[in-house]
């Protein structure tokens, strides 16, 4: 341990501790950012380039930035004297300088942590005026390039290269035009991107944000000949109370109806019913591999992987083309709500495919981009119509003047809102592989599973081995948040080393619950933390916990499906993949 002085205040720490990391323990803030960090994951970007963290070490003649400055012991550091303070305030109004002053029609509006430094630091004018650098406008099916904005912090290349390992962004162009962008300025659309939206969620500006589809919902709610239908997923009612002032994990899933009501919606469903008839596809799959499997067939392949995660298919059909036939076909949650709420539920209330509207809820903003795939339509069709996220959906709410903290209870509609404890857990890592345990540990020994809760299974480890018993059948399961973390599962599934028999693999750190599209948790891990005990929570609630004993999911096979794994659900809820392809695209602009 070593000793030193902040701002009068002393402090001990591990050697290697950065002055940021020690002032903070002593209780002294220092504004940041560039600086972003997720300390449970292990991920930080700290490149020391905005120098706002600045401060005075006695005895050194430079100013030091504190959030990657070692501390030493026996140091006298001042982190707010007027040397300091003016130190920061001109480096901020020189960031400022080249920034665009559209603030009250900006998407990060009250959100932008820039906006926040110059309320804190009293910037009220321009404070230079000249030349600003100006770049296109790139807009994707999820995410918005509008790097006018963008302040050269490199949170999002960090996130997409070294958390996500895509390749997505990188610094281009030196001096006054660099700029963090795809490789040659390609539209984002045919780069690497997977739309996982992780780069959204750590931007400090609007440089990167979400495509909002809010409008479009309002002009379909207020069509009298469309049905507006609309699906919650599980992580959104875990996340969304913290827009409206609620501490991070409570649940909010009453409300949330209520709100969804509210708005005009004539039906509300939750996908934790298609998170249900997903397991029955997956873990019927699942079980059909590992019967060819134990009977020496040599052409199965294993371990099936998941496939509810946008983000992570896209991630294998660019990186792993030539493992599209391991995962599983199931379709995600989303899609399979979609494609069961225009065919099965439309014809039982008499509606036209073609004027019901489908609206999904998403933590995710590769969600955005999934509902827009061709094998996703009917003639042209699409089963989702539009993708909105947390965020989106809070904005739209609080547009609305709806008092949400004030309102009742409401419960979602039969028959695609009965679920089950099994369904909610997908918002977490883990929770799609333990939900599928739990159904296909019965349907595989023909015994009650008289303990649900597989916490061998749960966890924020990267990457998580776990050996689960079906009564004599070790099962080998695989767990992996974060796609740098899945790229390391997958590499050893290509080279044959792979010892598991399923992976589960979601694309955010953490899973849904941190996903791009949620209310910014600004690097505070302890808030998705609460989201995951909030899940876990809404699950030990639940009456039914085995998506095979949802009675609404019954009845669907019953009346309309058949079985798991029939012609009709192969129709239905199974997709295929495509390898994307690796050539480069280059739009030529003026």
């Amino acid at each position: 341990m070593i000793e030193l002085t902040i701002d009068n205040k002393k402090v001990q720490v591990e050697e290697g501790t950065t002055i940021l990391k020690a002032a903070r323990k002593a209780g002294v803030e220092i504004p940041t950012l560039c600086h972003f960090e997720l300390c449970d994951m292990g991920i930080e970007n700290k490149p020391g380039g905005c120098r706002i963290c600045v401060v005075e070490v006695e005895g050194r003649r430079n100013l030091a930035p504190s959030c990657m400055t070692e501390a030493q012991n026996g140091m006298v550091i001042h982190t707010h004297n007027i040397r300091v303070l003016n130190a920061r305030t001109t480096v901020l109004k020189l960031i400022i300088s080249d920034h665009p002053f559209d603030c009250l029609v900006c998407a990060k509006s009250g959100q932008c942590e820039l906006q926040s430094l110059a309320i804190q630091f009293g910037i009220r004018s321009q404070p230079y005026e000249g030349e600003q650098s100006r770049y296109r406008k790139d807009t994707s099916p999820s995410i918005i390039r509008d790097v006018d904005k963008c302040i050269m912090c490199r949170r999002c290349e960090m996130m997409c290269n070294e958390v996500q390992t895509v390749g997505a962004l990188a610094a281009v162009n030196r001096g006054f035009m660099s700029v963090v962008a795809p490789a040659f300025e390609m539209n984002l659309e045919d780069s690497p991107c997977t739309y996982c939206g992780q780069c959204v969620s750590v931007c400090p500006t609007g440089a990167l944000t979400e495509v909002d589809h809010t409008n479009d919902i309002i002009r379909a709610l207020s069509d009298p000949a469309k049905t507006v239908v609309v699906q919650t997923a599980p992580a959104v009612r875990a996340a969304l109370g913290e827009e409206f002032g609620l501490p991070p994990g409570t649940l909010v899933t009453g409300k949330m109806v209520s709100a969804l009501r509210e708005l005009g919606f004539d039906y509300i469903f939750d996908t934790d019913f298609s998170a249900d008839l997903t397991i029955m596809e997956e873990g019927t799959e699942l079980l059909q591999r590992l019967q060819q499997y134990l009977a020496g067939d040599p052409e199965v392949r294993l371990p099936i992987l998941t496939s509810c995660c946008p983000g992570w298919v896209n991630f294998f059909e660019h990186n792993f083309p030539d493992l599209l036939d391991v995962p599983s076909t199931t379709k995600s949650p989303q899609q399979m709500f979609g494609a069961i709420a225009k065919s099965y539920f439309a014809e039982k209330t008499g509606v036209n495919r073609k004027d019901m509207i489908v609206v999904s809820i998403m933590p995710c903003l590769a969600k955005k981009y999934e509902c827009q795939r061709d094998e996703f339509k009917v003639d042209g069709n699409p089963d989702v119509d539009y993708s909105i996220s947390t965020r989106e959906l809070a904005a739209f709410i609080k547009q609305a003047n709806i008092d949400f903290l004030n309102l009742p209870d409401g419960d979602f509609d039969d028959p695609l809102g009965e679920s089950s404890g099994a369904g909610v857990i997908f918002g977490n890592t883990g929770g799609v592989i333990e939900a599928a345990c739990r159904t296909a540990y019965e349907l595989y020994t023909g015994k009650t599973l008289e303990k649900v809760d597989f916490h061998a299974l749960r966890g924020m480890e990267g990457i998580r081995s776990a050996t689960v018993d079906f009564d004599g059948l070790q099962l080998n399961i695989g767990i992996a948040h974060g796609l740098g973390n899945a790229r390391k599962l997958l590499n050893d599934v290509k080279a044959g080393k792979s010892q598991y028999h399923a992976i589960e693999i979601m694309a955010c750190p953490g899973g849904c619950i941190g996903g791009g599209g949620q209310p910014y948790h600004h690097g505070n891990s302890e808030i998705l933390s609460k989201r995951i005990a909030a899940i876990y929570t809404e699950d030990e609630r639940k009456v039914i916990r085995k998506s095979h004993e949802n009675p609404s999911i019954i009845r669907l096979y019953e009346e309309y499906l058949g079985k798991p794994g029939s012609h009709k659900a192969h129709q239905l809820l199974h997709t295929e993949y495509f390898p994307k392809s690796n050539e480069v695209t280059i739009h030529l602009h003026d």
